[in-house]
């Protein structure tokens, strides 16, 4: 959690700033081969062979080849940088301006502290009647970053942004030119396959299909139940692309009549549960097995 403030003209809105996303990535830990226990990463000094402690170690900017310039804590107090404890607003624009593609980064939710909820109403209310989002910069983990500061649902977002100069040029790319031709025919096909695909953006509707797989594997190697292989990809084959849009537009057809109303739909099981790292015996684990939706245990 960070803390701190908007700064927004001459008001000042302290607010508290959470992390907005929570990463559901299946980690691991490197284990040995031979006992299966975790194994350590030391801090080794190849020129004088030993270890070196977390507090013995220094910091520095390599400026050449094996070549360092040293930056103490005093260093880094110097720097000077308002926006340590602050979200400083330089601008306001309109979010179309803003290419999301590859400007926004991380997403951050800020709550106004409990003097602060009036100054924190009047900046979202004046947001939402000017259409605008608030450009500015604030520092996290040893840099500045510009953000982005908008609407979300009945509270305020604060995105960070890439500077100009982190983002690559497209033109690095060999991408089709005009010598590139597209059929009128293939065209109509396209859009009526994207017109057949279309629907209202809902994320719930999706999953992590990888993840959920690597945890039905963590769940067979706990002796819990036997994971279905799944099916080899089949090998890409080079089709005419008419009579490739042609059965695309048949599949998404079919898959559109046979799919159930919106309202209908069953929810999504929630596959994302991380396995105990214990197992459980007895009537707990019966009861779980038991209450385990059968399409989870299908899932490859």
């Amino acid at each position: 959690m960070w803390r701190g403030a908007i700064s927004f003209g001459m008001v000042a809105i302290p607010v508290r700033m959470y992390l907005a996303t929570d990463s559901k990535s299946v980690s691991f830990r490197m284990l040995c081969p031979s006992c299966g226990r975790p194994i350590k990463q030391k801090r080794w000094c190849p020129h004088e062979d030993r270890e070196i402690g977390w507090t013995e170690t220094a910091r520095g900017y390599e400026v050449a080849k094996d070549e360092f310039v040293r930056i103490e804590d005093a260093d880094l107090e110097r720097v000077p940088l308002s926006t340590t404890k602050a979200v400083e607003i330089l601008e306001f624009v309109d979010d179309s301006e803003i290419d999301p593609g590859v400007y926004i980064k991380g997403a951050y939710y800020l709550e106004p502290e409990a003097v602060g909820a009036k100054p924190y109403a009047l900046l979202r209310k004046a947001l939402e009647s000017t259409g605008r989002v608030a450009i500015g910069r604030i520092a996290l983990r040893d840099r500045e970053h510009l953000c982005r500061l908008a609407l979300h649902e009945e509270g305020l977002v604060l995105n960070t942004l890439h500077w100009p100069d982190e983002i690559r040029d497209l033109h690095e790319l060999k991408l089709p030119g005009e010598d590139v031709t597209v059929d009128d025919r293939e065209l109509d096909m396209a859009k009526m396959l994207i017109d057949n695909l279309t629907a209202t953006f809902d994320p719930a509707r999706h999953t992590d299909r990888y993840r959920e797989a690597l945890l039905q594997i963590v769940e067979e190697k706990m002796g819990e139940q036997p994971a279905e292989a799944a099916a080899p990809a089949e090998p890409a084959r080079a089709l005419d692309l008419m009579a490739a849009l042609k059965a695309s537009v048949e599949a998404s057809r079919r898959t559109r009549d046979e799919a159930p109303p919106a309202e209908e739909a069953e929810p999504a099981a929630d596959a994302a549960t991380a396995p105990a790292k214990g197992r459980r015996r007895g009537a707990a684990k019966a009861e779980a097995e038991a209450e385990a939706p059968a399409r989870r245990r299908k899932a490859s």
